[in-house]
């Protein structure tokens, strides 16, 4: 697609825009502290911002739109909208006890709950899927955009191709990551969450203005619009809706480094529950924006839809945005593309620097140099993903959405087993833990290995049961004598206030709401 001379200056003014403000906001980061959790000095409207921009990537606006398009419909919307109610649980069940305990990262959290070795597994783990992964496949996902927009354009003389728009992406993001740590992936996020969903926006109301209105796109979509799916439809199933989808949503939402991040620099309890609720209400608007503009296209181009799912969303901008206007909404999604690849970043060199460095390699090290290897070690990251992910390309991947979710698979049951059964059961023993985080990836593993045919959150979901019933088995030989005393930081430790619960029964209200109406 060519673009107009219009589009690129306004596309190249807003993310000029967005670095400065991050590197002019997070300049004066000298504590570990301010560099990996913003002097813990985050407002509401901040931290919902940032969720909603470290999550939202073209894994949405072109993956999701493209699902929409293609078999699932409406129903993949689930993703977003299930999670709106596992965030109003977060901020009420999980928040209140990582803000007491005062920690950097969620593997610090296993530490205090079971033991030392407990958190290392879980750093190490953690750390792999980052640098190996998501890391790698946000960057492929953010060269493809890139590649995509400028096709057939010049930039500064030279061709946009998949290798130049790695690596374009992944610097950019790391510059401004690099200086200013989380405080600076804050600030940029709060424009570029704006940003998305005003793109969004643009693109579903020129959307329903050239099919002629709402009520001529409901009347002839009425198939795709159904959240409730057969029992042996093969996207998602209605029994994933009960037990398999909850739990990449809260291990996701709840114990993901590079989202629970911007939640523990929170200023008080109050701002980061008020912060997460806030996210949540904005992911109800989220398949509005993002998965209607799918079946949209499809009704629009259907044989271009067709024969490619994933055009859904760029043939709406190419098509149906006027000049000019497209920069922006490029901009905006490749913005987003750099918030979530700046988050892990960050999220990455934070649970090296606090878990591994600063625990085993140099214990009595400086607040400064702290600071230096978070930055080193950001820079080190990106360059290996840089290098990793352009071989995604290939398609023995089945797609970015595949790649990370089968590898997701192989920590997420167990991480998230061993929390919830460390919550609810005071006296888990370590070995138990550790038992839990060891066995998940072989279960999984040979599942998928044998049972192929399953879906993977179900898969997930077996997965899980399979580390929750081990950990009782081997609770309840010998439990603990007497609970773990876990540290609290007088800072937080105060009790939920009655306009969370509020908040949060209105945010799960209008969710059932959605699926009601779209049954």
């Amino acid at each position: 697609m060519e673009l107009n001379w219009l589009d690129i200056l306004t596309f190249l003014a807003f993310i000029v825009f967005v670095v400065g403000l991050g590197i002019f906001k997070g300049r004066k980061e000298d504590t570990s502290e301010d560099y990996f959790l913003a002097g813990r000095g985050l407002n509401w409207y901040l931290i919902g911002f940032t969720l909603i921009a470290a999550n939202i990537s073209t894994e949405q606006f072109v993956g999701m739109s493209g699902s929409a398009a293609g078999a699932a419909g409406l129903a993949i919307a689930s993703y977003e909208w299930l999670s709106s109610i596992t965030l109003v649980f977060v901020a009420i069940y999980f928040v209140p006890r990582f803000l007491s305990a005062g920690i950097y990262t969620i593997p610090e959290y296993l530490e205090y709950r079971y033991n030392s070795a407990a958190r290392i597994i879980m750093a190490v783990f953690t750390m792999c899927v980052y640098i190996a992964v998501t890391t790698p496949a946000v960057v492929y996902s953010g060269g493809i955009t890139i590649e995509t927009i400028f096709r057939g354009s010049r930039v500064f003389g030279m061709e946009m191709t998949l290798q130049r728009s790695v690596w374009l992406i992944g610097i950019v993001a790391a510059i401004y990551v690099t200086i200013g740590g989380l405080k600076a992936c804050a600030w940029a996020d709060l424009i570029q969450g704006a940003g998305l969903i005003l793109g969004g926006a643009m693109v579903m109301f020129f959307g329903f203005k050239a099919i002629g209105g709402a009520k001529p796109f409901f009347e002839a979509n009425q198939d795709k619009l159904h959240m409730i799916l057969p029992a042996g439809h093969p996207v998602l199933p209605w029994p994933v809706l009960i037990f398999g989808l909850w739990i990449p949503c809260f291990y996701y939402w709840g114990l993901n480094q590079y989202i629970s991040q911007k939640t523990l620099a929170s200023k008080t309890l109050k701002q980061g529950q008020l912060g997460i609720i806030f996210a949540a209400a904005l992911k109800l608007l989220i398949p509005f924006i993002v998965i209607l503009p799918g079946i949209m296209a499809l009704q629009l181009y259907h044989d271009d839809v067709s024969a490619r799912n994933d055009a859904a969303y760029p043939l709406l901008i190419r098509n149906l945005v006027p000049i000019g206007l497209r920069g922006f909404i490029f901009a905006a999604i490749a913005g987003a593309v750099m918030s979530t690849l700046a988050a892990m970043l960050n999220s990455a060199s934070t649970i090296f620097t606090m878990d591994i460095y600063k625990r085993y390699i140099n214990k009595n090290a400086s607040q400064k140099l702290l600071v230096w290897i978070g930055r080193f070690t950001t820079m080190l990251f990106v360059i290996i993903a840089c290098i990793i992910a352009p071989p995604l390309a290939n398609p023995k991947f089945k797609g970015i959405f595949n790649f990370i979710q089968e590898f997701q698979g192989y920590i997420s049951p167990g991480i998230l087993a061993v929390f919830v059964f460390g919550f609810i059961f005071p006296r888990a023993i370590p070995s138990a833990c550790i038992t839990g985080l060891i066995i998940s990836s072989p279960v999984y593993g040979i599942l998928q290995w044998k049972f192929g045919g399953i879906a993977f959150l179900n898969r997930m979901a077996i997965t899980f049961a399979a580390v929750i019933l081990v950990m009782a088995l081997i609770t309840a030989v010998k439990p603990l004598s007497r609970p773990k005393i876990m540290p609290h930081n007088e800072q937080f430790d105060v009790k939920t206030s009655g306009i969370i619960y509020i908040l949060g029964a209105a945010v799960i209200a209008a969710t059932l709401t959605l699926y009601i109406i779209f049954w």
